[in-house]
């Protein structure tokens, strides 16, 4: 059996037979006993062992939505919707009538300037990009930055640029703790990397018929309710994020065991400043921020634990978005926090989806001249005191 096949094998859900595996080496669908053949089968996930990256270096990144700003109208791509909604007063918009797929480069630059406006587009009914395929994807996300391989998610035969999520009744490839009292896990995507991504794009090829939305939160919001002698404090603040955890809990036997390359910690500001906009948002997250640089434990704990749970608990800077078929979201990472909602688990109903993830720049601090230099401390020393 060939690699392909093996992968393929591993990462299909226990259900499909190895018929499934050897028809999609032959570019043939998967077929289930007794079911219609999967539409994409073809995007399932793979997990081959024999990939491995070099760590990631650094580029020079101009962000597409500051061409925008010299557009005499930077929202002209919304010209022939038939609908456009604010979804919130502080995040989100939802647009009917615009083809992602038909946008031209001006389009796509202000599409990365609205984004980073509202932190979150939701474009419906968007058929002809989903359908057109992995490699119109990666055509897309190369216009806004340098596109992110996942270290241990899944991803299609052959595309690894694509972070696959996926669950049925079966199988799981999500990072999820079953020991916790809740599937929510505010994050911004993989902000261990030096530089991580800016706009993001992720739809689902497969939903639940109800379930598995997604929970977005304002950065920008949440940073405008805190006060003004706390912001002051906190534009001075570095915090480390790392991936270690990630790729522990994958070589651990999770998400097919996967590490494609050795995890990172970075550094990043508390409080970054948008490129483009200007605008200030808190950037730390329960899923990857380990600590603040330069406070004792107990104090860098108190204060990421109220950022957190200020992002938890503040439903009026959140916005909660239903997939329906053929729906595309965008959203600004830098600027805008993120969960998935596994509430559907008990329906064994199948939820797969696909993201590309474009690098964007650096964090820049909100505190011009903040220093994110950091020299990581040694590990403690196992001697032990003699008495």
């Amino acid at each position: 059996m060939s690699t392909a096949v093996e992968t393929i094998t591993r990462a299909l859900p226990t259900s499909v037979s190895l018929r499934a595996a050897n028809s999609a080496e032959n570019n043939e669908q998967p077929r289930r006993e007794e079911e219609e053949p999967y539409r994409y089968a073809h995007l399932l996930p793979v997990f081959p062992r024999d990939e491995h990256y070099p760590p990631l270096t650094p580029f020079d990144h101009t962000d597409p939505g500051s061409r925008a700003l010299s557009h005499p109208n930077p929202r002209a791509f919304l010209d022939n919707a038939t609908s456009v909604v604010q979804l919130t007063p502080h995040l989100g918009e939802e647009v009917r009538g615009v083809s992602l797929a038909a946008l031209d480069s001006d389009g796509l630059d202000q599409v990365a300037l609205e984004v980073a406006r509202r932190g979150l587009v939701v474009f419906r009914d968007q058929q002809e990009f989903i359908d057109s395929g992995p490699d119109a994807y990666l055509q897309f996300g190369r216009h806004f930055g340098r596109l992110h391989i996942h270290p241990t998610s899944g991803h299609p035969h052959g595309y690894p640029e694509l972070h696959l999520v996926y669950r049925d009744a079966h199988t799981t490839y999500n990072f999820e703790r079953e020991e916790r009292i809740t599937s929510t896990v505010w994050h911004s995507d993989v902000s261990y990397e030096l530089q991580p991504p800016g706009l993001t794009a992720l739809f689902l090829l497969s939903q639940p018929e109800t379930g598995g939305d997604t929970a977005f939160a304002s950065q920008v919001a949440a940073l405008k309710r805190l006060s003004p002698q706390f912001v002051a404090f906190l534009r001075t603040l570095k915090a480390v994020h790392s991936g270690i955890e990630q790729a522990n809990y994958s070589r651990s036997g999770y998400r097919g065991g996967v590490v494609r390359r050795e995890p990172v910690e970075s550094v990043h500001p508390v409080i970054r400043r948008h490129p483009v906009t200007g605008e200030e948002a808190i950037y730390v997250n329960r899923q990857f921020t380990r600590r603040i640089v330069g406070l004792k434990r107990e104090e860098s704990d108190a204060i990421l634990n109220l950022l957190y749970d200020h992002i938890d608990r503040s439903v009026d800077i959140q916005a909660r978005i239903k997939w329906e078929p053929y729906t595309v979201v965008l959203w600004d990472n830098r600027v805008t926090a993120h969960s998935a909602i596994v509430d559907f688990i008990t329906s064994g109903e199948r939820r797969h989806g696909a993201r590309i993830t474009p690098q964007a720049e650096r964090p820049i601090p909100a505190l011009e001249g903040l220093d994110l230099t950091w020299e990581k401390p040694a590990p403690p020393s196992l001697n032990k005191a003699t008495a």
